[in-house]
């Protein structure tokens, strides 16, 4: 897959819900891969930071061929979109609905899933090489560099229900776009100036708290 592609996780309710559109009853996951304005843990790797995603972000997102994993893995499919899994963007995110595969796999899920011990999903996607499809905004909150807001997703590659963290809580897979965006930001001359100007600051405070 591309170096851009990027994989967030978020705990959040999956619901078993019984499906008798047919001539027999299945049951299906049912949640949300994600929610708009929802801002992120402190997240990091290169840099910290927190994110949101804005609820124009799927308007032109390529949603035609995603699959439903366990753990991201390609040989653990439950379904795919135009057969078994559906996506709905609402007002709160993206909504997923899946009747898995009648396979042994998908049955220890559903029963793992039905006892509460997995209850966790996360996403892959890509974020549109549009100049305007984040923004990187410097933070004034402690411990955070900058606030993140994505606003167009590329394309949406699979939904996972996932048993362990795809990367750990203070960590995120982010697009090697998106950091030579950043990188670039940081370079800037005016965030050079606001820098050495609140280090002289904290120099000056420093200085008259030992003075006095």
């Amino acid at each position: 897959m591309t170096n851009d592609l990027e994989m967030r996780q978020m705990t959040t309710p999956l619901i078993l819900e019984r499906n008798n559109d047919d001539e027999q009853d299945h049951d299906v996951i049912t949640g949300y891969a994600l929610k708009f304005n929802k801002p992120s843990e402190v997240l990091g790797g290169f840099c910290r930071f927190v994110e949101q995603i804005a609820p124009t972000a799927l308007d032109n997102a390529d949603m035609s061929n995603v699959v439903a994993t366990i753990n991201h893995d390609q040989n653990q499919v439950l379904g795919r979109t135009g057969v078994n899994l559906t996506l709905e963007p609402d007002d709160i995110g993206l909504k997923f609905t899946v009747k898995p595969t009648d396979t042994s796999f998908a049955r220890d899920l559903m029963a793992n899933v039905r006892a509460g011990v997995i209850n966790q999903c996360s996403f892959a996607f890509t974020v549109a090489p549009d100049e305007d499809a984040e923004e990187w905004d410097e933070s004034t909150r402690d411990g955070v560099d900058y606030e993140r807001t994505i606003r167009k997703i590329d394309r949406l590659y699979d939904v996972s229900v996932v048993t362990t963290p795809a990367y750990p809580d203070t960590e995120a897979v982010v697009g090697q776009r998106s950091i030579d965006r950043v990188h670039k930001q940081a370079h800037k001359p005016v965030d050079k100036e606001r820098r050495e100007l609140l280090l002289q600051i904290e120099k000056d405070e420093l200085l008259n708290s030992l003075n006095q």
